[in-house]
């Protein structure tokens, strides 16, 4: 049976030093020894890196370190952390061993191809050489969707491009996807596919026609402890979760404005669903925004990591915090709704550009004072949130553990309301 320390008999492997594989013809240099290219491993050697290394047989069992060794430990015996497991074993655990490097570059193997894609043709667009590339690139536009869905007055700011280089990208890249007038049957055949991601409740999820939809932006809006926050975290799980079980397998984008994020309530959600807590937190990204300024810079320079990472769902808690603490005062009213509408419209793009992009922000409310009779509660934000999100869910509490939650507006879905339960495992009936 063949050992990982006998692969190379006239040498040993030292612990965090970089080492030779054929197989990826570069060196790795993590501080540990990657169990797929394990055969492949040769000590690093510069004057001939291609010297051949004794074959291991494939029907072989190979004798490895199922354990990532810390960086921390030194001078460990690597024979001594040698465990035997079997092929299909082996296959089982691969992923879940490997650190976040081995993640891009075999798990994702075909999202990097996609990006890499992409650049390329931004790359073939006419005038744009490697200068203009870096420049798009740097500023978030790595695609055509990217160009051709942004207004010239954004590009230019964030890039530096000149306004006729400008104008001339956004309309190859339009040519080039062929933008243009569509028939509502293509509308439709887009819009039988479209994925969703489910709430964990079901009376919700029929609620909303399947569950949170990918394509547009979904405001949830109610007074503190309605369960607005709740639901933003386990849609951070629950959008990991296979496709036949109403997930998109994918990572989730988590912009937090109020400081209400908790791990330990994602670990409670992911065990409800008999998930590996720690590779569900790795697969959340989390951005603590500090001011509105903030925000918007985290949104914007979500663009260029949304493909790279797989993010399938971005989240907003709250959308109007920071917004309704800094402009104070009738006198600010008209610049802060600009900023907010523009701040909409950054996340509204994103969801043209990435059409398996789902978009969930939580909004505040306020109470009117005219209002004597009825509810007087109303979301924050006025008309220009109302008009900028797509589906709009209110939610109040109920009994207990119980909220309701109700369609305040939806394009293709009639009012109604749903009843759900928040509990230690997260949201359900």
């Amino acid at each position: 049976m063949a050992k990982a320390s006998q692969i190379e008999s006239e040498k040993t492997f030292e612990i965090g030093a970089p080492y030779y594989c054929t197989e990826c013809k570069r060196n790795h240099t993590k501080g540990k020894i990657y169990k797929e290219h394990l055969q492949f491993a040769k000590l690093e050697n510069p004057i001939e890196p291609n010297v051949e290394e004794d074959e291991v047989s494939e029907n072989e069992e190979t004798e490895i370190n199922e354990e990532i060794i810390d960086e921390e430990i030194k001078n460990v015996d690597i024979e001594s952390l040698e465990e035997t497991i079997d092929d299909e074993e082996f296959e089982k655990n691969f992923e879940d061993e490997n650190d976040e490097e081995d993640y891009d570059l075999v798990k994702n193997e075909s999202i990097i191809k996609d990006a890499e894609s992409c650049v390329n043709d931004v790359k073939g667009l006419p005038g744009v050489g490697d200068a203009t590339l870096r420049k798009l690139i740097k500023a978030g536009f790595n695609s055509l969707e990217s160009i051709a869905f942004t207004p010239p007055s954004i590009i230019q700011e964030e890039s530096g491009l000149g306004e006729k280089t400008t104008i001339k990208l956004i309309k190859a890249s339009m040519d080039k996807l062929n933008i243009g007038f569509k028939s509502a049957e293509a509308v439709w055949e887009h819009r039988k596919h479209i994925a969703k991601i489910t709430t964990g409740s079901q009376e919700l999820d029929d609620l909303l026609g399947g569950g949170i939809e990918t394509g547009c932006v979904t405001e949830f809006f109610g007074e503190f402890r309605t369960g607005k926050t709740q639901i933003a975290h386990q849609l951070c799980v629950n959008v990991q979760l296979p496709r036949e079980q109403g997930g998109l397998e994918g990572r989730a984008l988590y912009i937090d404005t109020e400081g209400t994020f908790r791990p330990e309530r994602i670990i409670q959600m992911a065990e409800g669903l008999n998930l590996d807590y720690e590779e569900v937190l790795k697969n959340i990204i989390f951005g603590r925004a500090y001011n509105s300024d903030h925000q918007i810079l985290l949104i914007r320079e979500a663009a260029n990591i949304i493909k790279e990472k797989n993010i399938k769902i971005i989240i907003v808690d709250s959308l109007i915090g920071h917004f309704r603490s800094e402009y104070i005062g009738r006198g600010t009213l008209a610049n802060r709704q600009q900023l907010i509408n523009a701040h909409l419209h950054d996340l509204l793009r994103l969801c043209d550009i990435y059409p398996e992009l789902a978009v969930v922000v939580t909004n505040q409310v306020q109470a009117k004072p005219d209002v004597f009779y009825g509810n007087p509660l109303q979301a924050a934000g006025g008309n220009v949130v109302a008009h900028g999100s797509t589906i709009r869910v209110y939610l109040r509490k109920g009994k207990g553990e119980q909220r309701v939650a109700k369609i305040v507006d939806a394009p293709h879905l009639p009012e109604g309301e749903a009843v759900f339960s928040i509990v230690e495992t997260g949201i359900s009936n």
